[in-house]
């Protein structure tokens, strides 16, 4: 069964990128090489990969991704810190 994932890269400026894929190790490579200059991430390099969560439904990792990427960088951070209680707090 083909996996897909949700993930949040760290960018050298603070900021926080957040995509989905179905081969992480391949993404964050090309985010990590700049080699792609249209991607958010190829200004902002060093990138440093600090969530991921995994999904069998492609939709359900597209809808994370919507989600997530709104959120504040706050909320952002107590998901990343595991602090999952926090999240109905947060914008």
């Amino acid at each position: 069964m083909k996996k897909y994932y949700v993930y949040i890269l760290k960018c050298s400026d603070g900021t926080y990128y957040t995509d989905f894929t179905s081969n992480i190790d391949a993404k964050i490579e090309l985010h990590q090489s700049g080699t792609r200059q249209e991607l958010y991430t190829s200004v902002r390099l060093p990138v440093q990969l600090v969530f991921s969560r995994e999904f069998a439904v492609p939709a359900f990792a597209i809808a994370a991704k919507r989600q997530i990427g709104r959120w504040s960088k706050a909320k952002k951070e107590a998901l990343i810190n595991g602090e999952f209680k926090m999240l109905s707090q947060l914008t």
